[in-house]
């Protein structure tokens, strides 16, 4: 289907003013432009916000804390946000992490994981796997009831399913539950739809080529299953998941399959496609219609999924 029309209003707004590609931005460039696409937005009320650190494998990991209205204790979620593993940050992730604490009635465990190009890969992937380790031995602390989930956008996706991998092999937390939305699951810059024209697409394949040259710059580092979880070798045993991919967006197809790779693997896993939709779309679900239903779809999945 054609894309919504309030991203075709988006667009065409956007176009009246160009502004550089962030293959064209360095680093830093690239995430001033991220912040200012996606502000912090307090009118989201939640019971309280707390920002704290703790120690990570190199140096401490920022988080930031959401707590839901009400006495507790609360399932807890653990999010990872997107922006390539170069840019995003806690405040990038703010408004959607609001939104799920107050639609999810859970605790929400904001990580701030350090970046690329500073901190190459695996960096990320130790901050990710270190945070919700500390969250799981530190529930009582957030408010926690013991029931925990992890998920995040894009680069945040492609950290949630790895850290459920590393749970499982490594004898790690009981995780619940992983909400990966629009993940990046893959290696792969040779697919179709990393070659086709961008069209209305807000993240296409020279944009992705950018993130994979700062985050991992041996290809063959790429491959290994904590970069690319879709080439684990084994995917029985890891928690339920849902998986969202949007029809305007050049993680379309990876998405899909590492959902199929689950259920082929008998885990249980959902997979909903947003036809007419772009990648980043849950950033506008506070304020564009389209984007709500898919959103609630998503809260009311990891709501039900910590209710045990």
């Amino acid at each position: 289907m054609p894309l919504a029309p309030e991203y075709q209003a988006m667009f065409a707004a956007l176009g009246e003013t160009p502004a550089p590609k962030i293959t064209d931005m360095t680093p830093d460039q690239g995430r001033e432009m991220y912040r200012l696409a996606r502000p912090l937005n307090p009118e989201i009320a939640v019971g309280a916000v707390a920002d704290r650190s703790i120690l990570g494998p190199a140096a401490d990991v920022p988080l930031r804390i959401y707590t839901p209205e009400g006495e507790g204790p609360f399932p807890v979620f653990v999010n990872f946000h997107g922006g390539g593993w170069v840019i995003g940050d806690l405040d990038t992730a703010d408004a959607v992490c609001r939104d799920i604490c107050r639609t999810a009635g859970c605790v929400v465990v904001s990580v701030d994981y350090r970046l690329a190009p500073e901190h190459e890969f695996p960096a990320a992937v130790d901050d990710c796997y270190a945070a919700t380790l500390w969250v799981s031995e530190h529930m009582a602390e957030v408010k926690g009831n013991g029931r925990l989930a992890v998920g995040g956008e894009s680069a945040g996706g492609n950290l949630a399913a790895v850290v459920c991998q590393l749970a499982r092999d490594g004898d790690g937390p009981d995780i619940s539950f992983q909400l990966l939305l629009y993940p990046v699951t893959d290696c792969d810059l040779e697919r179709d739809c990393y070659q086709e024209d961008s069209g209305g697409m807000y993240l296409d394949g020279p944009t992705m080529e950018w993130f994979w040259r700062f985050y991992c710059p041996d290809p063959d580092k790429r491959r290994d299953p904590r970069a690319s979880p879709l080439r684990a070798g084994d995917l029985s045993g890891l928690p339920p998941a849902l998986v969202i991919t949007a029809e305007f967006d050049t993680l379309r197809v990876e998405g899909r399959e590492y959902a199929e790779a689950l259920r082929d693997a008998r885990v249980p896993a959902e997979w909903l496609h947003c036809e007419g939709l772009i990648h980043d779309f849950l950033a506008t679900a506070a304020v564009f219609k389209v984007s709500r239903p898919p959103f609630e779809h998503a809260c009311l999945a990891l709501r039900t999924a910590l209710q045990g």
